[in-house]
């Protein structure tokens, strides 16, 4: 009985006898349960508060049952009700109209106390089984787009949301700039300590960048390799030049203990970026990308451990 109080239930129903009753028999088998007396102020509650399970008459004033069973399917269409018909009519043509208007089974009145449980245990395993199912397309999608390692967003993920990033900044002419860093002599790493203590760097660095950044503003990804991509809109060029010398001490700093070893690296920075002067027909992602890893190659090329960077110039 315990577990039927997570099951909110409304009960839509004119006739006050016929609402109290089936209330009262809810309610002591532990249901939340609330009240409407017509399929209108049923619609008004359901829009106010969420009800996974709808009992609604078929015959109504104002709304009747189909009506409200179609209206509620609209209401909610990322999250599954389950609704019963309750009707005084029993043939074969008035229930699969029931049926055809969303419902998801019909209950005959006067109900049955042991045949209404009966139905309302059905529709709970069809919701624990909806919620199982959306959990795991859920969980799905975000491995879809997480790289499986470091757990921050993977290539794919970039390629899709780097190019709408970018077209929002052009279209209302904010400030939007790009890092992109690597780890110095990262191979020197995996080949002296062992790939296993290379995946143990590459998990720490990721944490550093994401500790870093705005939550929910900012966002990094897995170029590739030993590349990290750290996406900073609503950034201009002079912050992201500070972010990044702020991580490359961060990273110079970092101690990973693996493998009964301890192990400091340093990182390389790239840093680009749009301001409101930038022609809006020269920005793409790929001249973006481009740009930037040109400017880490530079950094790298001229010692490493260090930062290039200049606004993108088209």
């Amino acid at each position: 009985m315990t577990e039927n109080k997570s099951y909110k239930i409304l009960v839509a129903d004119d006739d006050p006898i016929s609402r109290r009753l089936f209330q009262n028999l809810l309610a002591k088998a532990g249901f939340m349960v609330t009240a409407a007396a017509d399929g209108h102020e049923a619609l008004e509650l359901f829009r106010r508060h969420f009800f996974p399970i709808v009992l609604t008459d078929w015959q109504m004033p104002r709304i009747e049952g189909p009506e409200l069973c179609r209206a509620i399917r609209r209401e909610s269409p990322g999250r599954y009700v389950y609704m019963i018909m309750m009707t005084s009519k029993g043939g074969k043509e008035d229930i699969i109209s029931g049926l055809n208007a969303g419902a998801d089974d019909y209950l005959t009145k006067p109900a049955h106390h042991a045949e209404l449980m009966a139905r309302i245990k059905t529709g709970i395993r069809v919701l624990q089984l909806e919620k199982s199912l959306r959990d795991a397309v859920d969980e799905i999608q975000v491995m879809s787009v997480t790289d499986p390692l470091t757990g921050i967003y993977n290539r794919g993920y970039i390629n899709q949301r780097l190019p709408e990033e970018i077209r929002r900044s052009i279209r209302y002419r904010h400030d939007f700039t790009l890092l992109m860093c690597d780890i110095d002599h990262f191979k020197t790493v995996n080949d002296t300590y062992g790939h296993l203590s290379g995946d143990a760097v590459l998990q720490a660095f990721a944490r550093c960048l994401s500790a870093a950044v705005r939550q929910q503003v900012d966002w990094v990804g897995r170029y590739g390799g030993e590349e990290f991509l750290v996406v900073l809109p609503e950034t201009d060029f002079d912050g992201a030049m500070t972010l990044a010398e702020r991580l490359r001490q961060s990273v110079e700093s970092l101690v990973v203990q693996t493998g009964g070893h301890t192990i400091r690296i340093t990182a390389s920075f790239g840093v680009t970026g749009l301001s409101s002067a930038t022609p809006p027909q020269a920005a793409s992602a790929e001249s973006l990308l481009q740009t930037v890893d040109q400017l880490l190659y530079q950094a790298k090329n001229q010692g490493r451990n260090r930062i290039q960077g200049h606004l993108f110039a088209g």
